[in-house]
């Protein structure tokens, strides 16, 4: 959709498929139109593992968005995620020849095109390369130096890449639909869109978005993301855990980890017992929530302890004062701050979608992050994208994708 007034967002998840369209209203506030989920089909771990069966569930999901805004969806930015994804931190240097003009765009995306010099193997693509601060004759910290004086600059970037087979799987899921892709979003990022605010982002905080197979991590400071990563547990693993330790169906345990579920069991009394379905002859089983409790705490601390590795890992444990912002539909389970907190020992609260008006009521939940995200992400990114496209393999189409990025960063309300 690329009226300049409308946007479309898909959001392919292991667990749900999310599409959204957006309207912007006369004051320039985005309102949600059109409201598509429906249960996933084909993906494991945010991998499409069946094309048809993928491609049917974005059907059905794009349908309903459609029907309800009276929009046709023709083409959409679209989340990307999976354990197939990596991201890496490369420096790019230029010099300015006139250092007395001061610093222009060009010379910026000089300094981005440089620091996008790195051995990507072939079986591998850019998805995103996002500036993270730039540093003037030696001078860091800059965040952004359009028309300071200088006769070296240099830039620390952000590069993420995916596996090309994933990815082009993904696409061809999507393109089936009569739908373009405007644009391929890290997840993530997308869920940050949603969720943070500029001072998290700017002081340092980490995102985690803990969704049905993977739990994705990015970490932001001053203001730009310095460390993304895909770890590949999530909430169809708590499911799966009570299916088996509680010998009940699928169905069931994910009912009861919805409506029963606590990631801390030493604050479940004892003595509560759930009527649940169970396999054999019974039928019916009574069980202890403390019990179902146990079960969910056990695989939370198993993410945690994974996001804590990687926070460690990435060097930037002591640069996040603002905490963990959790996200993702296992954001909503009773007790999961207070385990974050007590792991992580970092402030820890639960990110729900802001940012935009209409149909709020059927996305105000964590589970919905990426895909409001998405669609916020759509919005801010608009205007110069058309022309970028044209142009994507051009030095044309590279100063305008970093063009668009700079001037969104700078002019967004709220933006980080």
């Amino acid at each position: 959709m690329t009226d300049g007034q409308t946007f479309a967002a898909i959001d392919v998840g292991t667990t749900k498929v999310c599409a959204l369209v957006g309207e912007l209203d006369e004051h320039q506030t985005l309102h949600v139109v059109g409201v598509g989920v429906t249960p996933s089909r084909g993906l494991r771990k945010g991998l499409v593992v069946n094309v048809d069966q993928a491609a049917n569930s974005i059907a059905v999901a794009v349908e309903q968005a459609e029907r309800l805004s009276g929009y046709k969806i023709d083409s959409a930015v679209v989340g990307v995620a999976g354990s197939h994804i990596s991201s890496l931190n490369s420096r790019g240097i230029v010099a300015i020849t006139n250092s007395r003009r001061g610093i222009t765009y060009d010379d910026m995306a000089r300094a981005l095109e440089s620091a996008q010099a790195v051995a990507v193997p072939t079986n591998r693509e850019i998805i995103h390369v996002i500036p993270r601060e730039y540093i003037i004759d030696g001078e860091p910290g800059i965040i952004n130096p359009l028309g300071l004086l200088a006769s070296r600059l240099e830039v620390e970037a952000h590069i993420v890449t995916g596996a090309v087979s994933s990815i082009q799987t993904l696409i061809n899921c999507v393109h089936s639909l009569g739908i373009e892709i405007s644009e391929l979003v890290l997840q993530p990022l997308a869920s940050a869109e949603a969720v943070l605010l500029a001072e998290e982002k700017e002081i340092g905080c980490a995102l985690v978005d803990i969704g049905g197979g993977t739990t994705d991590l990015a970490m932001f400071v001053n203001g730009s993301v310095w460390h993304t990563t895909i770890i590949p547990v999530g909430g169809s693993h708590i499911t799966n855990d009570i299916a088996i330790c509680l010998r009940t169906p699928i169905s069931t345990a994910e009912e009861i980890k919805i409506k029963y579920g606590h990631a801390v069991s030493a604050a479940v009394e004892s003595d509560e017992n759930i009527d649940i379905s169970a396999f054999g002859e019974r039928g019916r089983q009574a069980i202890a929530r403390h019990r179902l409790s146990q079960v969910i705490e056990a695989r939370m601390d198993e993410v945690f302890a994974l996001v804590l590795r990687e926070i460690q890992r990435s060097g930037y444990d002591g640069l996040l004062p603002a905490g963990v912002i959790l996200t993702g539909g296992t954001a909503n389970l009773g007790g999961i701050c207070d385990l974050g907190r007590e792991t992580l020992e970092l402030p820890v609260r639960v990110g729900i979608p802001r940012g935009v008006a209409g149909l709020v009521d059927a996305i105000h939940s964590p589970a919905y992050a990426t895909s409001v995200g998405l669609l916020l992400w759509s919005q801010r990114r608009d205007p110069l994208r058309q022309h970028a496209q044209q142009s994507s393999q051009s030095w044309a189409g590279l100063m305008a994708r970093f063009k668009a990025w700079v001037r969104a960063r700078w002019s967004w309300p709220g933006g980080g």
